[in-house]
């Protein structure tokens, strides 16, 4: 199933509309629809298309010199391509004017087997591919490699200049994420709005997560399924991500786990695992690099110099592992994970983790309304906020909240995955803390809750106020 990735495809399409050589790298982590994505646009156009895998440059090579004769029809015994510069350069002689889309998929695979590919691939661009009409795409799991080796980021910024063979040579990047909640739910058809809270809290946005639920059964099927029998299919995935991307996975796992417990800030962090919180700084920044992790600071604050900023667990199912299934890995190995499941799932833990989430999806769903021109004020910044409140001399915290200072306006917003919960309360609450965050103008205020609240109470409060229900954030 192929849903979502309009605004990628629409690029795509934009770029290949635009005629003449076109160089677009891909990237992002396995699993999140890479070549699904290339698969999907390539459709209807004249396509060649190389996946290389992790075996020797000759393998690679080989391999793509049989993919060149299969799309222009040559024999396959005639040997491969002496270098992979003959090779690219026979694909623009033979290209001619036809608008060929060329995709090199996993090309990090083949090119840390081939330290001269990148400069390779470099000069084909300016000596061969520049008076066609190729379309090359680039893709590419090791975001690391993606990002330092092929357009030239450090630190998320150009630094590397023209050190970068390819440096200049990119007509687009595309970092592929996860779904949002939206595009996630697109995949679970027929399900409940209250069961695609929970399944996304659960499995996150990663289209091959989220190809593996059987709508048909149970959200706790599902979960006792993939992630606590031995041969689920998400029972080890992190650790083999890790494995696959990282030189180190066991210190990146151990920073995974402290996080999930509750250790969010770097000497915490440091602490839980043993290690100097000198060096975790490289460790915490990959995680980031990788969309695994990420710091947010309270709603205001600037990210550089916050110093309240804390770490936290950004891909659900990356959450959802190493916070309830890493520490039952040996009942599990038991034949013990269904056992532990149903304990799991009747338990007060899933709705407190649910409820985590479901403040993610409500701070989506503010980000989304808020393109859309749907909402009552022109937010630019959104987030979440922490602090003290001195009148009662204790921290406090508001879920979502969204705001312009130019234009002095302010959304506040208090998520509630409760059944049941004082509303009234929650009101007088949020119109409180709305308060520490300084004067404004005009302040929105909105109850996001699982169900539908009373009429009698919307009635009560007034203007001013919103209320979002797990219906309404599915429309």
């Amino acid at each position: 199933m192929f849903v979502g990735r309009e605004h990628e495809l629409a690029e795509l399409e934009r770029l290949y509309k635009r005629g003449g050589f076109q160089m677009v790298v891909l990237y992002g982590r396995r699993r999140v629809g890479k070549t699904a994505l290339t698969l999907r646009f390539a459709q209807g156009k004249p396509t060649l298309s190389f996946t290389a895998k992790v075996q020797s440059d000759a393998m690679n090579l080989a391999d793509f010199s049989l993919a060149i004769y299969g799309y222009f029809g040559l024999p396959r015994g005639v040997g491969s391509f002496r270098t992979w510069e003959d090779a690219l350069r026979f694909v623009a002689s033979e290209a001619g004017d036809q608008h060929l889309v060329v995709v090199f998929d996993e090309f990090p695979y083949a090119a840390q087997r081939n330290a001269s590919l990148v400069s390779t691939l470099q000069i084909a661009c300016d000596r061969y591919l520049s008076d066609t009409n190729v379309f090359l795409i680039l893709t590419g799991s090791n975001q690391g490699f993606m990002e330092e080796e092929v357009l030239g980021l450090q630190g998320n910024k150009e630094s590397l200049g023209e050190k970068n063979p390819l440096f200049g040579r990119r007509t687009a990047q595309i970092h592929l994420s996860p779904f949002g909640y939206r595009e996630a739910a697109l995949m679970l058809p027929g399900v409940s709005c209250e069961d695609l809270v929970r399944y996304y809290a659960a499995f996150g946005g990663t289209p091959y997560y989220l190809s593996m639920v059987d709508s048909e059964e149970s959200f706790a099927t599902n979960v006792e399924e993939l992630f606590f029998r031995k041969e689920g299919l998400l029972y080890e995935e992190p650790l083999m991500l890790l494995r696959q991307e990282l030189r180190e996975p066991a210190i990146y796992s151990s920073i995974l786990d402290a996080i999930a417990s509750g250790a969010n800030r770097p000497q915490l962090i440091a602490d839980r695992i043993g290690e100097e919180r000198s060096s975790l700084t490289k460790y915490l920044r990959t995680l980031v690099s990788m969309r695994l992790v990420e710091k947010r600071v309270p709603f205001g604050e600037s990210r550089e110099r916050s110093r309240r900023g804390i770490y936290r667990i950004s891909e659900p199912a990356f959450s959802f592992w190493y916070r309830f299934v890493q520490p039952e890995l040996d009942s599990i190995e038991m034949d013990a994970g269904e056992l532990v499941a149903r304990d799991l799932l009747g338990s007060s833990d899933i709705p407190t983790y649910v409820g985590h989430w479901f403040e993610e999806i409500c701070l989506q769903w503010v980000v989304a309304e808020a393109r859309a021109g749907a909402l009552p004020l022109q937010p630019v910044h959104f987030g979440s906020w922490w602090g003290t409140d001195p009148s009662a001399h204790e921290q406090t915290d508001i879920d979502v909240v969204a705001g312009n200072d130019r234009r002095s306006e302010l959304l506040v917003g208090e998520c509630k995955w409760r059944n049941r919960f004082d509303a009234r309360q929650v009101a007088r609450d949020l119109v409180h803390r709305a308060e520490l965050l300084g004067a404004y103008d005009s302040t929105t205020y909105v109850i996001f809750s699982r169900k539908q609240l009373n009429n009698e109470f919307k009635k009560e409060v007034g203007e001013g106020w919103s209320f979002v229900d797990a219906e309404r954030l599915y429309d």
